[in-house]
């Protein structure tokens, strides 16, 4: 709302103002400030708690497409929102076809050496991980909206499934442990899907960058000290996961435990795998040298100890390989009895975490190719083929990364490619897997070694420490719980740590001074910006949060001890005492009752100390919720501005421009 006055009011209005100092509370009588602070529509509670779900759970609208459209269309839109290859499929031609083609016989080369690893970190028999990329990519492809991620087991996920099947039901040769295996398969996905039919993704979010960074990096190098029994050739070899029970198992067997020629073995192919690797990463067109190297340690290792009959001298190798596609496993799912809730917790666990990876994954590879990527759908498509996975002897399956960035980098365009590696998977179990009997399994140590590698992102430690010390705090917290405990308690230090730098914030939110500029109408903090002036008899104090139960004390609290300190300052610098308190409000985006008694308390504190309560730039809400209080009338209307420059034109000492 705003008056115009003509310049022969302003004037004389402001003259006798400037005259008569007493006159000047009766400045808004006199000459209102030309826009005052404006309240929004007066809204009722269902309307106030539609907007708020729908901006919770629908801000993307996703019932807006199917507004104003013809029954058999909206059949077509709903069918393309569950199948999204119906929608991009219609676009499909040749030279998308060659592209995914490559890539997906590429990342094939790379998963099948991949996946007979890491299922011995799950525990399982190596045909189990090549039924999950036989299958889950195939249902991915039909329902998730990524075009680059590459679908199947990942390392992180095979070890945290093992550990928690395994503190569970400790003999992993046993049927109860495969049938707990699929159980918590079953409900990873229900636990995605759930959370993306109820649009619930944003708890993944809860999860801080900089703890995924320390979990991951922990997790790897669990994963690489679990491969020194491989590597070395230890029999005896511990099942716990922490660090010092590692490193004790391994010096223990040193004099008679390790094997010299599986650790020629596996340092020999470790080496090479490496060195592709820096040669990729240098020359990012020579990428596939570095994807197919596994397959060559696989087929080269196998071929030399066959021939050698290594095994013979105490080379361990994968042996029997089950041949054929996935057996059916519904009846072998835990619906009842006393591995259920075992199941559920496992399943939850896993599930969560599996979808944290694969939604960072689609999402980075997403930005860097320009196209949006809807998270709720990606929870569905995962849950869903999980729970298929589940059905059809597959273990949890999510996005994983070295096998995307080698998607990315051979130029798939869209998730085709994950049905051509699915296709190669089936004529491996099909025919091909008899032939892996003799891969020695330090190969298989070797290349997981290689893989988890990538996991350690120095970089990312480093700006951590550069830029928030908190975040480091959280990310080395969960690297240390995972190394020296295990991953799952290495993953809930990971929340915890996430959950108390957010109470952190919202508990104990900045509140700062602000000072004039010299030269502008312009406030800033006088800590960032050292030239700003304070005004005389005012005191300009931001919130820079939301005023709510959990920091309203707080809040009111800070502001008077600066008023506190403040005032000491400038009587002892002879300046004039503060009779105005100014509250920077335009951060502030909601406030609580709580809130509002603390403005109270504020006014009757200030009201002792002669000083008044000036307020300037309150949101809708917030301007909302002081009105419906009557707090806005007990500070005054003309208390209330729209700017600090507004509320130090009218309250300010003479000659302070606004």
């Amino acid at each position: 709302m705003s008056q115009v006055f003509s310049d022969g009011v302003v004037a004389r209005v402001t003259e006798e103002i400037n005259s008569n100092p007493s006159s000047r509370r009766h400045a808004e009588n006199i000459l209102p400030h030309r826009h005052k602070v404006a309240s929004p529509p007066r809204q009722t509670l269902f309307q106030e708690f539609k907007h708020s779900f729908n901006e919770t759970f629908f801000s993307d609208d996703p019932f807006g497409k199917f507004k104003n459209k013809k029954g058999s269309r909206r059949f077509i839109l709903g069918l393309e929102s569950i199948f999204p290859i119906f929608e991009w499929g219609r676009g499909y031609n040749l030279k998308s076809f060659k592209g995914d083609l490559i890539a997906g016989l590429t990342i094939a080369s790379l998963c099948i050496p991949q996946d007979i690893a890491y299922a011995k970190l799950a525990n399982l028999e190596p045909q189990y991980a090549l039924y999950t990329s036989f299958v889950a990519p195939l249902v991915y492809a039909f329902m998730g909206s990524s075009r680059d991620i590459a679908i199947g087991p990942v390392a992180v996920v095979s070890l945290l499934l093992g550990t928690l099947l395994t503190d569970e039901i400790p003999n992993f040769k046993s049927h109860e442990y495969l049938r707990l295996a699929f159980t918590a398969t079953f409900f990873a996905g229900i636990t995605q899907m759930a959370l993306g039919v109820l649009r619930l993704g944003f708890l993944i979010d809860f999860l801080s960058h900089a703890a995924i960074v320390g979990f991951m990096a922990g997790a790897a190098v669990t994963i690489a000290l679990q491969q020194l029994k491989g590597f070395l050739g230890v029999k005896d070899f511990t099942k716990k996961t922490d660090i010092i029970s590692v490193m004790r198992s391994v010096f223990s067997a040193a004099h008679h435990g390790w094997n010299w020629e599986t650790i020629l073995i596996g340092a020999s192919f470790l080496a090479f795998l490496l060195t592709t690797k820096y040669i990729a990463k240098k020359k990012k067109n020579l990428f596939w040298v570095a994807a197919i190297s596994p397959m060559i340690c696989v087929i080269v290792s196998t071929f030399c100890v066959y021939i050698t009959r290594a095994d013979k001298k105490g080379v361990a190798i994968v042996k029997h390989i089950k041949k054929g596609a996935n057996p059916i496993s519904v009846s072998e799912i835990y619906f009842s009895g006393n591995y259920l809730t075992a199941g559920i917790r496992i399943g939850l666990i896993s599930g969560m975490v599996a979808l944290t990876e694969a939604v960072a994954i689609g999402r980075t590879f997403a930005a860097m190719k320009d196209y949006s990527l809807d998270g709720n759908r990606e929870m569905v498509a995962l849950g869903t083929m999980n729970v298929i996975g589940s059905f059809t002897s597959c273990y949890v399956a999510t996005g994983s990364f070295s096998r995307s960035a080698v998607n990315y980098m051979a130029g798939c365009k869209t998730a085709v490619s994950n049905i051509v590696m699915s296709i190669v998977l089936l004529l491996t179990l099909l025919v091909i897997t008899p032939l892996f009997k003799y891969t020695p399994n330090a190969v298989l140590a070797s290349i997981i070694i290689a893989a988890v590698m990538s996991l350690i992102d120095f970089p990312a430690v480093i700006l951590l420490w550069k830029v928030d010390k908190f975040d480091f705090l959280a990310c080395i917290g969960a690297f240390f719980g995972v190394i020296f405990q295990s991953v799952e308690i290495g993953l809930l230090i990971a929340v915890a740590i996430s959950f108390a730098k957010i109470l952190l914030q919202v508990t104990r939110p900045r509140t700062v001074v602000l000072g004039k500029l010299p030269g502008t109408t312009v406030y800033r903090n006088v800590l960032q910006y050292p030239k700003a002036t304070q005004i005389p008899g005012m005191l300009i104090v931001r919130v820079d949060s939301a005023i709510y139960f959990s920091n309203s004390n707080y809040i009111k609290d800070r502001i008077l001890k600066w008023l506190t300190d403040e005032e000491a300052q400038r009587t002892a610098s002879e300046f004039a005492s503060i009779q105005y308190l100014v509250v920077e409000m335009s951060p502030v985006t909601d406030i609580d009752t709580s809130g509002i008694h603390a403005l109270e308390d504020l006014l009757k504190s200030l009201k002792k100390k002669d000083v008044q309560l000036l307020l300037t730039n309150p949101g809708p809400i917030v301007i909302e919720k002081l009105h419906a209080s009557e707090l806005s009338r007990l500070i005054g209307e003309d208390k209330i501005f729209l700017t600090v420059g507004d509320a130090v034109a009218t309250f300010g000492p003479k000659g302070v421009d606004s």
